[in-house]
């Protein structure tokens, strides 16, 4: 029995493979959201290195520099200064240790008692001085030369004080002066040597010290300059190189190449967190890329499923009348001519199945599948497709398709897609009547198949052409969403191929796939 019209369409889920997508069923495209790159796991799993820590780190060595440059001053200048009083001091004193002296030789020259008292009076002068500034000296001097100091002014004191009690011997004096004057000439002798030695010794501290404070700022001069050195090189490795690598990344986007950041450093920093952004982006990128792929294709379905209603209806025409007069002439028909009537309603229905599947197989989304493929093949499948539209356009297709091409490793759906966009633009650049070309051959480094997409329309002029491949550019106007060639170039991009375009106003335009030939070594990443 022939079945009816309906049961036949009701077999379209018998076409339908694993994963497709039904267009009577599916009113809108769902897109699974893709796992977590290996980049993306590898850029946030790695220990954080902030730059702003580095930097700020940078800067605090710089400040301790600074700082231990200024208290090393601080502490020079106290010293300096604290060495500046002790020899004012000490000159004070030996000042009234030598005037003591003076006045002693004087006694001796001339007996003259009041130069004893005069003696005592620079002494007690002289101990005044160094008690008033004891605290001071012996931050100098150290507290055991402070005590010698002192012990020497005591003896000397009771020196004169035991002279100034003598008697002359002609008097009956207790002691002679012979005695005493000995002791306190050598004993003056060696105070004064005593306070002169502290005296030089402090004043060569003190031009050492100087010395040292000049020298000071040229070693900090040249310590800060090699870390302003290395700082300025930290940040151009930091920030500067980085920067570079991410205008390269930015190019290549530009240019369709989709791949993920991978990690450049073994820790994670604000350039990792800006690379794990940017495969953010690349993601959704391809999800809308792919969005836009298929919305694109349920667009030309509105033209291509005129054709195929065009190519539907002559098959189910043919079932009709084959059905009529069968069901007229069954009394009349032999077996044979029976089986020939049937057998013609599976050819028309054999015909209505490729037709349909030919359809779902352009309608229904698919993750990146890079095969082995023969280019002519692609192309052929693809005319059936935009068969009718070349019909209904009155655009006659020509081909010039080289046989024995080698192998190419695409994506077969995608590159369906890219000629469907060309032959698509080819045809409404041209008035009823015009022709489309399309030819393969292998290029001139046989490294790449040719295929070329041609056109005689109006031709893209000059200043457009370096643009034709941007997104959103277009030449149609309102008419024209800009994104077609661009999305066609991505996708040959990916394909480690080239997209070139010449054209010529008045004369028309061709497009130039370039496809890699197929070595083994290829490979894709699914998605």
């Amino acid at each position: 029995m022939i079945k009816p019209l309906q049961h036949i369409l009701s077999e379209k889920e018998s076409f339908k493979q694993p994963g497709d997508v039904s267009l009577l069923e599916t009113p809108f495209l769902v897109v699974e959201e893709a796992p977590l790159s290996r980049a993306q796991k590898a850029l946030t799993q790695r220990p954080t290195m902030s730059i702003r820590v580095k930097i700020i780190m940078g800067f605090f060595v710089l400040f301790i520099l600074c700082a231990g440059a200024s208290i090393t001053f601080y502490i020079l200048g106290g010293r300096i200064n604290q060495k500046l009083k002790f020899m004012e001091a000490g000159s004070s004193f030996t000042f009234e240790i030598q005037q003591a002296r003076r006045f002693e030789k004087n006694f001796f020259l001339y007996r003259t008692k009041t130069n004893l008292v005069d003696a005592l009076e620079n002494v007690q002068n002289a101990r005044e001085l160094i008690k008033i500034q004891e605290k001071d000296i012996s931050a100098v001097i150290g507290k055991e030369k402070w005590q010698t100091m002192m012990g020497h002014i005591d003896r000397y004191e009771k020196l004169l004080d035991k002279l100034r009690n003598a008697k002359d011997v002609e008097g009956n004096t207790q002691e002679p002066y012979g005695e005493i004057e000995g002791e306190l000439r050598q004993h003056g002798a060696e105070m004064l040597a005593f306070a002169v030695n502290l005296v030089q010794q402090e004043r060569t501290e003190v031009e050492n010290l100087s010395k040292l404070s000049r020298q000071i700022p040229l070693v900090f001069l040249a310590v800060l300059l090699i870390l302003m050195i290395y700082l300025t090189l930290f940040l151009a490795h930091q920030i500067v190189r980085p920067l570079n690598r991410f205008v390269e990344y930015t190019r290549r986007i530009a240019q369709g190449d989709f791949s993920p950041i991978k990690p450049a450093k073994r820790y994670k920093d604000e350039f990792s967190r800006l690379a794990i952004a940017i495969n953010w982006m690349l993601d959704q990128l391809e999800k809308n890329q792919e969005l836009y792929i298929q919305s694109k294709k349920f667009a030309s379905l509105g033209i291509l499923i005129a054709g195929v209603a065009h190519e539907v209806g002559n098959p189910l025409n043919n079932i009709s009348m084959t059905a009529q007069a069968y069901m007229e002439l069954y009394d009349h028909l032999s077996k044979e001519d029976k089986i020939g009537y049937m057998e013609k309603v599976l050819q028309e229905t054999e015909r209505i199945r490729g037709i349909v599947q030919d359809l779902l197989d352009f309608s229904k989304p698919k993750k990146a599948d890079f095969r082995e493929a023969e280019v002519n093949s692609v192309i052929r499948k693809t005319l059936k497709l935009v068969h009718n539209m070349l019909h209904v356009s009155a655009i006659e297709a020509k081909l010039d398709l080289q046989e024995g091409l080698p192998h190419v490793f695409i994506d077969e759906n995608k590159i369906q897609e890219v000629l469907i966009n060309l032959i698509t633009n080819a045809i409404q650049a041209m008035s009823p009547g015009g022709e489309l070309s399309i030819a393969t051959h292998l290029g001139e480094d046989k490294e790449y198949v040719v295929i070329e997409v041609g056109d005689t329309g109006k031709g893209i002029p000059p200043e457009f052409l370096p643009n034709i491949f941007d997104p959103f550019f277009s030449t149609k106007g309102i008419e024209g969403t800009g994104l077609g060639l661009s999305v066609s170039y991505s996708i040959i991009k990916n394909h480690k191929g080239n997209l070139k375009v010449k054209s010529e106003v008045g004369v028309g335009t061709t497009f130039f796939i370039e496809l890699g030939v197929h070595n083994g070594k290829e490979k894709r990443d699914e998605g």
